[in-house]
């Protein structure tokens, strides 16, 4: 009987419980543009994911079923909404970024040293290994908070962002809203790590946005 009643006691113990969604932070750095271009003014961010896509093969005489091999990892495009400002730094990025100093992400942008790593998928590509340089690609950290506003529940490391859609919010002189701008990003890995993460660096965003 105890071991129908276990997960049931499981359940009171904090560490297994769900996160929550509604608290989080959220930090961009990009060089040549500014330390840090965000930090915890996001509300909303959708697009954490990345899939796999399988080779199937099917053998002569296996006749009970094919052969799923592992193919390549795609990543989603990251979402990010957030309350308009006099913070013009993700429209900074952006004007660099498809400006004729930016190189459209080449190296040698800004006048950086091209150090742009180099992996399988070509120039700009980090293979996970880290964040581009001299190319304006950013590296994001998505930290997902408890409700006590406090804890941090898990970390999401983007490195090799690139800025591929920025809308302005909608004008419309009846409603009264806030102006809400919207960022899309793609990027070429994304890391999962659980409390705090080994850099720390979204520490102090979270005390800023939390007050």
């Amino acid at each position: 009987m105890s071991g129908v009643l276990s997960p049931t006691s499981n359940l009171l113990d904090p560490s297994t419980r769900p996160f929550t969604a509604f608290n989080f932070v959220v930090e961009i750095r990009v060089d040549g543009v500014s330390p840090t271009v965000c930090g915890g003014a996001f509300a909303e961010c959708d697009g954490l994911e990345m899939s796999l896509e399988p080779k199937t093969i099917r053998e002569g005489g296996r006749n009970y079923g094919p052969v799923h091999l592992a193919g390549g990892v795609t990543y989603g495009q990251l979402t990010l909404k957030r309350g308009m400002t006099a913070n013009m730094d993700l429209w900074n990025w952006f004007d660099i970024m498809v400006g004729p100093s930016g190189s459209g992400g080449l190296p040698g942008g800004l006048g950086v040293p091209s150090t742009v790593s180099q992996g399988p998928g070509g120039i700009g590509t980090s293979a996970g290994t880290g964040s581009p340089t001299g190319a304006l690609r950013a590296s994001a950290e998505i930290v997902m908070m408890a409700a006590d506003g406090v804890t941090e529940q898990v970390h999401f490391l983007l490195t090799g962002c690139l800025p591929v859609k920025l809308k302005a919010p909608p004008l419309n002189a009846k409603d009264g809203l806030i102006a809400i701008e919207e960022l899309s990003l793609v990027y070429e890995s994304m890391q999962v790590q659980s409390g705090q993460s080994s850099s720390g660096a979204a520490v102090p965003a979270a005390a800023s946005a939390l007050g």
